[in-house]
């Protein structure tokens, strides 16, 4: 339940730091540095959370 709750935590604010550089005015080399990063972060966690429950979520106790 934790890993499932972390990426709904990490969306939210996923689309926080997005609604935040969309009501900006005019988008800085910063907030565009803000967003390339945590994209970065979101792709990456995504990827493991993904290959994590394709593979049954680690429960598996025949595993050494």
């Amino acid at each position: 339940i934790v890993p499932r709750f972390m990426m709904i935590v990490m969306t939210l604010v996923y689309i926080r730091c997005i609604e935040y550089a969309l009501a900006q005015p005019e988008l800085s080399t910063q907030m565009a540095s803000l967003i390339s990063v945590v994209t970065g972060a979101m792709t990456g966690s995504f990827a493991v959370f993904i290959n994590k429950e394709s593979k049954g979520g680690g429960n598996d106790k025949s595993d050494p």
